[in-house]
């Protein structure tokens, strides 16, 4: 006798297909419902003040009856005077020294992938500068004169008049989320990912200059990159990524000129490498047949392994992801449908999948990745979510292209400890209260 089929159920929260229509059902409800009572509340604002005491007439707002300001009355567009909350933020006491200190990117309020240039994340090492661009110049040489046959200098329109590309890149800095290691130090998730953005880039690839200058690709496997401000950052990149045609001097972003404190007028873009090696205020590349062991690269940056030795050129951002909304600080207003988002992003390539769990890790369902996907660059995710009004831990886990995983806490310190600052990669936890409070939680 052959036994009935058992009941599929789903995992504990998460929903089965039949409720997933529900939910789409009620999402189309839901936003009929809330289209007829924003324009009843429309009707209602307009009439709740009769003109004269008439019922039957009533008083249209200023901007329904009057001139509003003329065109290129601000010859630079701003925000709304209602979006002034949206910013970035510096968190207090992290840097001895505001020149030296960072400016968080205000993740949870933030659409699909691309970073406004007003609120990108600002990382210095000795402040920032806005340099004349018809007096910046940029040199190339070779540690060794076989290396290049025509070292040059290039002013900034020599640069600009060269047949130029622009990709989308993220860019993040090799500390983000390094506050987290040992324990939850920051509340929002501008504070723990948001040394994190991603923008158009455009520019000349690197490569295309150093066969301008008779580069010998042979004996130059390495090149040093050289900014023009105090700090002198200086930074080795290993010639593979250069020959890929990745490696950008980049002068514009997001359709404009760079901003002043994102490296105006040059920088470099080094996809899917920590931020520190994409030189701002760019002066100088120079060909070398070894890594060039700068300060930047020999004191800092390096990471801190458990048994006390440092590994040095780890520059590649491993793939990550984080939920954006719900998320720290933020508070869900009532139970019902959410549409759960967050940012997925990896060094090595493309976004493949993110899961995300309600649980804590004890289930996972596979969320929308919204294009356009691109390599070395955001993806924004989206899933549905039904919240019962009960406590409730939202991760995200992504996965890259390499078939790489996102790893937890517990995989991430087995390997590296607690005392470490750089590349900070593990899922992260938001916690939701029964009052609808989101809070910054760890599970080991």
């Amino acid at each position: 006798m052959t036994q009935p089929a058992p009941l599929k159920r789903a995992p504990e929260g998460f929903l089965t297909p039949e409720q997933i229509e529900d939910v789409k059902a009620g999402r189309r409800r839901f936003l009929r419902g809330a289209l007829a009572a924003a324009s009843a509340a429309a009707a209602g604002a307009a009439l709740a003040e009769p003109k004269g005491g008439d019922p039957h007439i009533v008083q249209l707002p200023e901007h329904s009856m009057a001139l509003g300001q003329a065109v290129a009355a601000r010859g630079y567009g701003q925000p709304s005077k209602y979006e002034t909350n949206l910013q970035r933020r510096e968190s207090p006491g992290l840097t001895r020294v505001r020149q030296a200190s960072v400016s968080f990117c205000p993740l949870q309020g933030l659409f699909g992938i691309i970073t406004p240039s007003g609120l990108h994340f600002e990382r210095h090492h000795q402040g920032w500068w806005d340099i004349d661009p018809s007096k910046h110049r940029l040199m190339v040489n070779g540690s060794d004169p076989k290396m290049l046959e025509r070292p040059m200098v290039f002013t900034m329109d020599e640069l600009m008049r060269l047949p130029s590309v622009s990709r989308i890149h993220f860019i993040e800095c090799g500390a983000n989320t390094g506050m987290e290691w040992g324990n939850v130090a920051v509340p929002t998730v501008q504070y723990t990912h948001g040394m994190l953005s991603c923008c158009e880039f455009t520019g000349v690839p690197l490569r295309t200059v150093l066969e301008m200058c008779g580069a010998d690709f042979k004996r130059g496997k390495f090149v040093l990159a050289e900014g023009g401000d105090g700090s002198s950052m200086t930074r080795t990149i290993p010639m593979e990524l250069v020959m890929s045609g990745e490696v950008l001097l980049a002068y514009g972003q997001n359709g404009e000129m760079l901003r002043p404190e994102n490296g105006y007028p040059l920088r470099l873009v080094v996809p899917g490498v920590q931020g520190v090696s994409w030189v701002k205020y760019l002066r100088r590349i120079e060909l070398g047949d070894q890594p060039y062991a700068t300060k930047d690269e020999v004191m800092h940056y390096v990471d801190l392994m458990p048994d006390g030795t440092h590994r040095q050129y780890t520059s590649i951002q491993e793939c990550k992801s984080v939920v954006t909304t719900p998320s720290g600080g933020q508070v869900l207003l009532d139970k019902g449908y959410y549409n759960v988002t967050g940012l997925a992003w990896s060094g090595r390539g493309k976004i493949v999948k993110v899961d995300v769990s309600f649980d804590g890790g004890r289930n996972w369902a596979s969320a929308r990745l919204q294009t356009p996907v691109l390599s070395k660059c955001l993806t924004r995710f989206n899933i549905d979510w039904a919240w019962d009004g009960k406590p409730a831990i939202v991760q995200s886990r992504a996965t890259d292209e390499t078939g790489y995983v996102q790893p937890t806490y517990a995989q991430l310190r087995a390997v590296r400890g607690r005392r470490s600052i750089y590349h900070n990669n593990a899922i992260q936890s938001w916690l939701v209260e029964e009052s609808g409070e989101v809070k910054n939680v760890q599970l080991s």
